[in-house]
């Protein structure tokens, strides 16, 4: 009797023991989004978050704070920076005021896939881990140019007398356009278009339906300009901590998530359509004009980047083009 209650007592200790391993193996990483939850880059990713948590117990998993409503928007990059969250999707124009090259991002030309095999993600790392203390993770969003747009009509590339709504992704070219330019939140731009403060705004092809702007806008300018740029970027002390196996876990992950990236193209598409049956106006130039004013937008940001941060700029400029 003594025997059993002996091995009865063992195996019960092995597997508090084995629970206590698995529970010590197992790490919840906190991430916040700089976009709105209700909006389709946040819509897109959370699907993955939960195969992420369905296939990951006992080794990794996501707890989605929310939206803007837990950090505002500008202030998520130095939330990741400090470890106040270990995990974010944003795009480097939200985090400027943490390190300028952030928004260096939207000057890629090639895909994520091959940004990885030409060593421009390596370069990225490089300098998000000395920067902003951060790990550059995957992105999310690509195949989204930006566009200007507006509620009065032009018919040239000119913005003489318009209050344009930007964030510093377009700063630089809509100054170089004429534009009075004005930073808000993207939550705040509905109203300042009701009430007149901005004439026009840039933003990507897709997400306006989201925030419900096709209610307040009538002109769309083309052609596109840069790639929109969501990524996912971690807290670099967050990252180091985790095991080979919560690493390699979540890298897995990662990799397929940027396979769907895809998505983009085709939903770029159905936007375009999309905004056409809304009502919205599509305002184009000839042949000429529109690559004079396509090669403006590139190379009046290279030139700025290249002003802020020299070796850096030269650096991704070599790897991010074409």
């Amino acid at each position: 009797m003594k025997t059993k209650i002996i091995k009865s007592a063992l195996v019960l200790a092995i597997a508090a023991a084995s629970s206590a391993t698995v529970s010590a193996q197992e790490v919840t990483l906190r991430l916040v989004s700089a976009f709105a939850e209700n909006g389709i880059y946040v819509q897109h990713l959370l699907p993955w978050i939960s195969k992420v948590n369905a296939e990951g117990k006992g080794v990794l998993q996501i707890n989605f704070i929310g939206g803007p409503k837990a950090i505002p928007t500008f202030e998520v990059g130095n939330a990741v920076k400090t470890g106040v969250v270990d995990m974010a999707l944003n795009t480097g124009a939200f985090y400027t005021n943490v390190m300028p090259e952030a928004d260096f991002l939207k000057l890629t030309q090639i895909p994520v896939a091959e940004q990885r095999k030409n060593g421009a993600f390596d370069a990225i790392n490089k300098v998000w881990n000395e920067k902003g203390n951060m790990q550059y993770l995957a992105r999310t969003v690509e195949s989204q140019p930006f566009h200007i747009y507006t509620n009065k009509k032009v018919d040239k590339p000119d913005l003489s007398g318009q209050k344009i709504r930007i964030t510093p992704v377009y700063r630089d070219f809509f100054q170089s356009l004429n534009a009075n330019v004005i930073t808000t939140p993207p939550g705040e731009v509905y109203t300042a278009l009701e009430r007149g403060v901005v004439d026009g705004y840039g933003w990507p092809i897709g997400g306006i339906f989201d925030l419900n702007w096709h209610e307040k806008t009538k002109f769309r300018i083309d052609p596109g300009f840069y790639d929109a740029e969501v990524s996912l970027v971690m807290n670099l002390p967050a990252y180091k901590k985790l095991t080979d196996a919560q690493r390699n876990y979540l890298q897995k992950q990662l990799l397929a998530l940027e396979a769907e990236n895809t998505f983009w193209v085709k939903y770029g598409i159905d936007e375009t359509a999309r905004q056409a049956k809304a009502g919205i106006q599509t305002i184009s130039f000839d042949a000429a004009t529109s690559k004079a004013y396509k090669d403006k937008a590139y190379d009046i940001a290279w030139t700025s980047a290249l002003k802020q941060s020299p070796e850096i700029a030269a650096r991704f400029k070599s790897l991010f083009s074409k």
